[in-house]
């Protein structure tokens, strides 16, 4: 797996950068910016979902409309949360969505186990913790620290 290394520069906005080598981008061979995209790239919200207070796009990208696999979609329901109240329920809300986000790594076999833990940092800052067994036999860990109203 290559992709354009992909940094995140700001966790207030999660706005992210590619990253260069030289005057060329730079390249990943990890999962590193396959799981950066896949946790922090809005997904649409299910028909079911409520969104936030004030929001009528269901966002998502595009291309989910016309999958090349049936169910296929890109991203994460992370940005449902961004105006929750600090509780267990939302902590469980999102581990469930950085699981579901990161289940491609499963089904295409790139993975064997993943496994997020939750937390509250402080006030107003989510904590994502990441575990993937990779089919390698190689281990990804990776901590997240993301401002509520930034997802």
């Amino acid at each position: 797996m290559s992709d354009i290394r992909t940094l995140i520069d700001d966790v207030a906005t999660f706005a992210g950068d590619w990253s260069l080598s030289g005057i060329d981008l730079a390249s990943d061979d990890t999962i590193e910016t396959a799981v950066i995209l896949s946790l922090f790239t809005d997904a649409r919200a299910a028909p079911d979902d409520e969104l936030p207070a004030g929001e009528t796009d269901r966002r998502g990208w595009w291309g989910d409309a016309v999958p090349e696999v049936e169910g296929d979609c890109w991203g994460s329901r992370l940005w449902l949360l961004a105006r929750e109240k600090q509780t267990q329920e939302t902590l469980a809300r999102a581990r469930e969505y950085a699981r579901e986000a990161l289940s491609w790594l499963l089904e295409d076999g790139h993975a064997t186990r993943i496994d997020v833990h939750a937390s509250w940092v402080r006030q107003g800052l989510l904590g994502l913790s990441v575990e993937v067994d990779l089919a390698s036999g190689s281990q990804f860990r990776k901590a997240f620290e993301a401002r509520l109203g930034g997802l």
